[in-house]
């Protein structure tokens, strides 16, 4: 299973999500994939699991399945998605 961020580096929420990255990386050890929706394959993953809101997380099944999925802001807490880390 992976978890990855999807979140656009010049907008208002990238602190936010910065500093989460920070922390749960500190806190579990782990790191989140980081997508950036203006890259093309940003664009096609964001297509494919039909993102439209950022920033978003989602937690993606071993056979690419849509496991989970936490969509703008709050941004849900490091334990919600450590589960899935």
């Amino acid at each position: 299973m992976s978890v990855k961020i999807i979140y656009k580096l010049e907008s208002d929420h990238a602190r936010e999500v910065l500093d989460y990255l920070r922390d749960f990386s500190r806190q579990t050890g782990r790191e989140i994939e980081e997508i950036d929706p203006e890259t093309r394959e940003g664009a096609d993953f964001c297509r494919v699991y039909d993102i439209v809101e950022y920033p978003s997380i989602v937690a993606i099944g071993e056979n690419g399945s849509l496991v989970s999925l936490w969509r703008g802001r709050p941004l849900p807490t490091i334990n919600e998605v450590s589960f899935y880390a």
